[in-house]
């Protein structure tokens, strides 16, 4: 029987582990071919490791375990030139591209950190949205979609804030939030080619971004080096259902949906996997 994504093409950034590895594992699986990025480098406000080169390889590894093919690319989404690039290369090797997950994204808090983390958190994860889009829209041919990755946290009032979050914590916000208003006019802008736009968007997710201690210090302020046990009690509150976080493929399974025909008239929505997190807070953005 045929993958509800079938002889399609995707291309995912942030893909060398975490949610944009599971996306391109969870799409594989269904019968797409992969063009994976990642910038495989450490970009230094950010506290904890990126994806490594060999991260990137095993993503392949994966994907090419589920019988498909993958190409990968090491490119900085902050950088449209090596996007376009890479956009190349993909279709050089693969002959199109069907679907775009813009995923790739970075969380340098910390409140020693200032407006080098903010730029850098804007500039990943909002410029390189931005960019993904702009080295794909021409090329995806219509009725295709593309799939942006958002924040709960960026829904929430004044969640990113806290002066423990730094510069990094508020250029994350503002850059979740703008994208917003830039998936709704986007999808607008694309509706006539039937080419959808939506933004996912996560709760606390068990990756390398929620675990480590300057994010356990952010959830246990009351304990100088808080450790993952000190922490999760505190996780468990951010969700009105009683899990510390949810895992990639929950946010996978989502892509999937999106990028398959089954939503095809699915467009300009944002979208939340969350454990009913955004439902337990007053004044909560679209909740």
């Amino acid at each position: 029987m045929a993958g509800r994504v079938e002889g399609k093409v995707a291309l995912i950034t942030g893909a060398g582990r975490g949610q944009g590895r599971s996306h391109a594992i969870r799409l594989a699986s269904e019968g797409a071919n992969i063009v994976a990025i990642d910038i495989c480098e450490q970009i230094e406000s950010n506290p904890y490791p990126l994806a490594s080169s060999e991260d990137l390889a095993e993503t392949a590894r994966l994907v090419e375990k589920e019988g498909r093919s993958c190409v990968t690319v090491k490119a900085d989404v902050r950088d449209l030139s090596q996007l376009n690039a890479a956009v190349k290369q993909g279709i050089d090797r693969l002959g199109k591209i069907d679907i775009v997950c813009a995923n790739a994204g970075i969380l340098p808090m910390g409140a020693g950190k200032g407006a080098q983390a903010y730029m850098d958190a804007f500039a990943v994860d909002f410029i390189g949205v931005f960019n993904t889009v702009q080295a794909t829209m021409n090329i995806i041919p219509d009725g295709g979609s593309i799939i942006i990755t958002g924040s709960t946290a960026a829904l929430l009032p004044q969640t990113l804030d806290n002066p423990a979050m730094g510069g990094g914590g508020v250029g994350y916000g503002d850059a979740k939030k703008a994208l917003l208003p830039f998936t709704e006019k986007l999808a607008l802008q694309l509706a006539s080619r039937f080419v959808r736009v939506n933004c996912i968007h996560p709760t606390n997710c068990n990756t390398h971004l929620l675990h480590h201690p300057d994010l356990y210090r952010i959830f246990r302020p009351d304990l100088e080096n808080p450790t993952v046990d000190d922490a999760m009690p505190a996780f468990m509150t951010f969700q009105a259902m009683p899990i510390p976080y949810i895992e990639p493929i929950d946010m996978s399974n989502l892509v999937l949906f999106l990028a398959s025909d089954e939503s095809r008239y699915i467009t300009g929505h944002h979208i939340r996997v969350d454990a009913g997190s955004l439902l337990q807070v007053p004044g909560s953005a679209r909740a």
